[in-house]
């Protein structure tokens, strides 16, 4: 793992980072909107940088795929593997920045850019900058500020009347759920890690019961909300059961939530924005300080196309 400092990619120790026992996410840096002045909406413009792997980046690909922005917003992946680069751009890198590295495209956009170089990027191919690195942003904007471009007329995903209910469960997932199971792996120290493996476990344990009587987690409509929630879930069996110490039990042990996951899985043009081999390949071969050896388990078995049970709830479209 590295960092930028003053524009220069150095290296970081992962013991140090987390001296004190809990991994503790590192903020964002860039947070324009599509929609502020210098940044309209328009075909080709923009373009994505993403990982795979990268539950964060997975967010706004599923947007992008839920709004048929395809045409709209082109994408780069990058490379599985977390090395000592950073994120290092599949196919020899991207044509449309010119980086073989993520942190090339941070320096691109601020010369003397200190901090993480994480994906997703949204990058302005007008303006060459950065617009922002927020995932929860991102898909807000995704949500919305193209419609007038989009070619699928998917529901709102945050609709104004269930807002303050989102924003309340996002908030339990993210803290609990989503950056969780990363706080849960990460630990360093025995009371880090039961304390933040009993916070996803009671979380789950939620999220199971407030699924027993409704469809989705804001009740009959699909929300922003279910995504979030569906980006761990889909990594949770292969990846943090096992990498991470997640492992009182797997998501194919909740009734509801592992026909919930089903459920979002086989929505149209889901299922392409998920590559459960090279989900393993990061999380096993990146991670030197949690597996040293780097060997990827060959399980387990998923199954995300089976039939599921969500029909028996109302659903709103």
């Amino acid at each position: 793992m590295g960092i930028m400092v003053a524009g220069k990619w150095t290296e970081q120790d992962f013991a140090k980072r987390n001296e004190k026992g809990s991994y503790v996410r590192p903020t964002t840096a860039f947070r324009n909107q599509i929609g502020d002045p210098g940044f309209p909406a328009e075909t080709g413009r923009y373009h994505l940088i993403v990982a795979h792997a990268c539950p964060w980046a997975h967010r706004t690909m599923i947007f992008r795929a839920l709004k048929g922005l395809e045409d709209v917003i082109s994408v780069a992946y990058v490379a599985p593997l977390m090395l000592e680069n950073g994120w290092e751009l599949m196919d020899g890198g991207d044509p449309v920045t010119g980086a073989k590295y993520t942190y090339q495209i941070y320096a691109k956009a601020v010369p003397d850019y200190s901090g993480r170089c994480s994906v997703p990027v949204l990058w302005d191919k007008k303006g060459q900058t950065i617009v922002n690195n927020e995932s929860s942003e991102i898909i807000r904007m995704l949500n919305t500020a193209f419609d007038d471009l989009a070619t699928k007329l998917v529901p709102d995903m945050y609709p104004e009347e269930l807002r303050t209910e989102i924003d309340a469960v996002n908030d339990v997932v993210y803290n609990n759920i989503n950056n969780g199971v990363y706080r849960t792996g990460f630990a360093t120290t025995q009371d880090a890690y039961e304390a933040a493996f009993s916070s996803v476990f009671e979380a789950l344990d939620a999220m199971e019961a407030r699924l027993e009587d409704r469809r989705y987690l804001t009740g009959a409509r699909i929300t922003e909300a279910d995504w979030r929630l569906f980006a761990t879930l889909v990594r949770f069996d292969a990846v943090y059961v096992g990498h991470f110490k997640c492992n009182r039990q797997r998501i194919a042990d909740y009734p509801n939530l592992s026909n919930y996951l089903r459920e979002l899985y086989q929505w149209p043009g889901i299922a392409p924005t998920v590559d459960i081999p090279r989900i393993k390949e990061h999380y096993y071969g990146s991670h030197d300080a949690v597996n040293p050896f780097g060997i990827v388990p060959l399980g387990p078995e998923l199954d995300f196309d089976s039939p599921h049970d969500r029909g028996r709830l109302p659903v709103t479209r």
